[in-house]
């Protein structure tokens, strides 16, 4: 892939970087200014590789501890077919221009799948063959100089990017599948793999509202069928809530009710941030401290 550069679009400026700024009157004094204003940012506190890792598409960016990108996102597919090796190959591929340019701290990965203690149990975009119990989180991040790293499925990030934190949240994406993640006050709930419910004539969600069922039933009867499946969420969890996210909640064109939003594509990327929160979220596995309510919480 040709490198490209990143823009960056957000900064963390240091007095020193925002006096050189704004004294700038010469080239040379510009020069510095900018100098001083990027050692800033690399200089700050977190500077977090968020990846989303797609059935079609892989996405990455740096963000910051709130989630806000400091590069533009940058995308390529996903490759087809795809072995544990071919997808670490090709973020590996994907992120050098940002880490590159902005050195990250940690790394945050959204995966389309079962997700636990930062391992793959199940892929079923890429098939299942060959992806039980896979490091690819760890995997990646040695490649990447041995970063922290934590990963989550795609569904839950994209959650942490929009929910607000009170009541029962719901997250529906609408991608290559259909993903779900339940929030109680903010919390993380334990995963379910909804998506390979049945829901009608025994198709699963995934089959039912994913983008191939899309392509093949047409935007028109797609969208009576998502409206349908909220109509069965809204019954199965109660939601005070119920956020909708992926490429395809763009192509909604019906009324959504008053307790459902649209969240932005960017979401599987600005919720990485989250992912090092430990009152945001709970794994067993990953933050035993947490679930137990021992140790101290900044």
């Amino acid at each position: 892939m040709a490198t490209r550069k990143t823009n960056v679009k957000a900064s963390v400026k240091s007095s020193a970087a925002g006096t050189a700024a704004g004294t700038a009157k010469t080239p040379a004094r510009r020069a510095a200014a900018k100098s001083a204003t990027k050692g800033a940012v690399k200089r700050g506190a977190e500077q977090i590789l968020a990846i989303d890792v797609g059935g079609t598409g892989l996405k990455a960016a740096i963000i910051d501890a709130h989630g806000k990108m400091l590069t533009e996102r940058l995308r390529v597919a996903t490759p087809h077919p795809c072995t544990p090796e071919q997808l670490v190959d090709t973020l590996a591929k994907l992120v050098q221009p940002l880490i590159a340019e902005h050195p990250p701290t940690r790394i945050s990965i959204g995966f389309p799948g079962v997700v636990r203690n930062n391992r793959v149990l199940t892929a079923p975009h890429f098939g299942d063959v060959g992806w039980h119990d896979i490091p690819i989180a760890e995997s990646l991040a040695t490649r990447l100089g041995g970063l922290p790293v934590r990963m989550i499925n795609d569904a839950e990030v994209q959650g942490f990017a929009a929910i607000q934190g009170h009541g029962i949240e719901f997250v529906l994406t609408l991608g290559t599948g259909a993903g779900t993640a339940l929030f109680r006050d903010g919390e993380l709930m334990p995963h379910l793999e909804l998506a390979h419910h049945p829901v009608s004539k025994n198709r699963a969600y995934d089959e039912y509202i994913g983008d191939a069922a899309r392509v093949q039933a047409g935007n028109k009867r797609w969208n009576r069928r998502v409206e349908k499946v909220i109509g069965i969420l809204a019954s199965l969890v109660n939601y005070d809530k119920l956020w909708i996210g992926g490429g395809n909640a763009a192509r909604l064109n019906f009324k959504l009710p008053e307790n459902v939003a649209v969240v932005s594509n960017d979401a599987g990327i600005e919720g990485g941030a989250k992912l090092w929160h430990p009152r945001s979220w709970r794994d067993t596995r990953q933050l035993p401290e947490a679930t137990q309510r021992t140790g101290a919480f900044k």
